[in-house]
Parts: C-alpha cells; sequence; structure tokens
C-alpha cells in the first residue's frame, strides 16, 4: 500500500472512531449524570472512559512482554465496562430524561449497586491504569538489533579473507645473503609458549622475537669491540677448530662454541664441511681405485 492509500485508511479510521465516540459520549454523560455528577463533570465522563482505552491501545502496539499483556488486560476491562453501562443506557428509558432519579440505574437493588459502583469506580481507574500506562509507555527501551548494510559484510569478509602480508603492518625488507644459497639462514623458531607476568626465580629470560623499534644511532662507546667476521673468516675458523673432530662431533652447537657464532650461523658452517669432507672423501676413494688399478696393470 503506497502513501496516499495508508494516509486514507488513518483518516477512515479516525472517522469511524470519533462517530463511535460520539454516540458513546451521549450514554455515558446521561450514566454520570444518574449517579449524581454535575453537568461538567457528566460531559468529561466519555473522555475518562473511552479515553482511556485509546491510550491503553497505544501502548499495546509500543509495549512488549508483560506491560503489553497489561495494557491489553487494562483495554479489554474498559471497554467492557463501557460496553454495559451503554447496554444499560439503551434498557432504562428515565437515563434519557432531564429530570433523573440519582443512584437508580437499574430497578433490581443488587444490580443497581454494582452498576453504580462499576460507574463510580471507573475515573480513579483511569488515573491509576492511565498513569500506570503512560509511565511503561515512557521507561519502555526497545530492543535495537545492528542493521548489516551489504557493504558491511563485504568488508568484514573481505578482512577474515586477508592474509597476513595484505595488514596494516608491513613486513621487513628481505635482507640479501652473503653466502651461498645453500647457506641461507633459516628463520627463528616462534616460542608458542604464552608469556607469563611473573618469571620464575633461576630462569634466564629468552629473547623477544618481537622487533623492537629504532631508539636512534647506537653511540661508538657502547659498540662492541669486536670486530664483525664475514663468511670465509667463520670457514676458515671453523675449519681449524674442528680438524681433529669426527662427522659425529660435527654438530651445530660444537661449532657455535668452538668459533662463538649465532646458531643459524653454526648451522650453515656445518653444512658446508659436511659437504667439504664428503668431497674430500671422494677425492681419495678415486685416487684409490686408480692407484689399484695402475697396480693390476703393472703385474
Amino acid at each position: 500500500m503506497n502513501r496516499w492509500g495508508k494516509g486514507l485508511l488513518i483518516a477512515a479510521l479516525v472517522g469511524v472512531v470519533g462517530m463511535a465516540f460520539r454516540v458513546s459520549w451521549n450514554a455515558l454523560k446521561d450514566v454520570a449524570t444518574a449517579t449524581g455528577a454535575d453537568e461538567t463533570a457528566a460531559t468529561l465522563y466519555p473522555f475518562v472512559v473511552d479515553g482511556l482505552m485509546a491510550l491503553a491501545l497505544v501502548a499495546t502496539l509500543v509495549l512488549t512482554g508483560d506491560a503489553r499483556r497489561f495494557a491489553l488486560r487494562v483495554l479489554a476491562a474498559y471497554t467492557l465496562a463501557s460496553l454495559v453501562l451503554n447496554y444499560v443506557h439503551g434498557l432504562v428509558p428515565e437515563l434519557h430524561d432531564e429530570v433523573v432519579d440519582w443512584g437508580r440505574l437499574a430497578d433490581w437493588d443488587p444490580a443497581n449497586w454494582a452498576l453504580v459502583l462499576l460507574a463510580t469506580s471507573l475515573p480513579v481507574g483511569s488515573i491509576y491504569f492511565g498513569s500506570d500506562l503512560v509511565a511503561k509507555v515512557l521507561h519502555h527501551r526497545p530492543i535495537e538489533h545492528p542493521a548489516t548494510t551489504p557493504n558491511q559484510d563485504q568488508s568484514a569478509e573481505t578482512y577474515v579473507n586477508r592474509s597476513t602480508a595484505d595488514l596494516g603492518v608491513s613486513a621487513p625488507a628481505p635482507i640479501t645473503p652473503t653466502l651461498a644459497p645453500a647457506e641461507l639462514e633459516a628463520a627463528p623458531a616462534v616460542s608458542l609458549v604464552k608469556p607469563t607476568d611473573r618469571v620464575p626465580a633461576g630462569a634466564v629470560a629468552a629473547e623477544s622475537t618481537r622487533p623492537r623499534r629504532a631508539t636512534g644511532r647506537i653511540p661508538e662507546a657502547a659498540r662492541s669491540s669486536r670486530p664483525t667476521r664475514t663468511a670465509d673468516q667463520l670457514l676458515t675458523e671453523a675449519r681449524k677448530a674442528t680438524v681433529g673432530w669426527t662427522d659425529r662431533e660435527l654438530t651445530a652447537e660444537g661449532i657455535r662454541k668452538a668459533v662463538r657464532t649465532s646458531p643459524a650461523k653454526a648451522r650453515v658452517l656445518r653444512e658446508t664441511l659436511r659437504a667439504e669432507r664428503e668431497q674430500k672423501d671422494r677425492v681419495l676413494r678415486a685416487e684409490r681405485e686408480q692407484s689399484a688399478g695402475t697396480a693390476e696393470a703393472a703385474a
């Protein structure tokens, strides 16, 4: 339904409700007069009953849960009370006259007492129930569901599917090695142990794998006095230190302690020395085979 159709439907509803209120207004006014209300009070009496019905209907549309059920009960009770009073107005012709016997809404005394109690209690009930409904509406907090747009879903999915290379923190530039491709340093292992706030007594603090922020140029006095050794110098020192070592003793940890270098460089030196020993063994075997062949030919 378009906006024009909705507006026409609401206008028709307002017209029907207004005419129905006018019809009920006449009956309720006469009942109020019969119960002892003056002219002003009798004129306002229909607004007390039918007006609270409209208020309860609006509260029913706004509230939820127990508060909504309470508003429905109030709406049903006042609708039934208005219906009873309109019904009594149609059954008692004396209520239509200007001179009314006050306090008589029925010939049977118990029914008359019940109807007078009903008519006189509706204004007090309107004060209580109307105030309660307004308080519930003012303190009502509707449940708001966050609206998700296609762009938000797409951006969230894109963020999940991004690789680590696309994140905001850029990776450090690759370092060009000075050694052979077979001597490239292995990446440092990342510890999977969750760090704790307290360090046990006697424990040695492990080297952090997180990159440190540059704090400026290191002073000359704070730099190490030991010169930086090249790959060839390290290899020469490793050859001298491992001359008498067996293949089983030729380990990365032993080389690291012997030449005082990093574990990564020690592994590279170990592979290089093992390759040299294998090459030397192949040359020696070839020479032995050649000597054996020459001896056989001479024999």
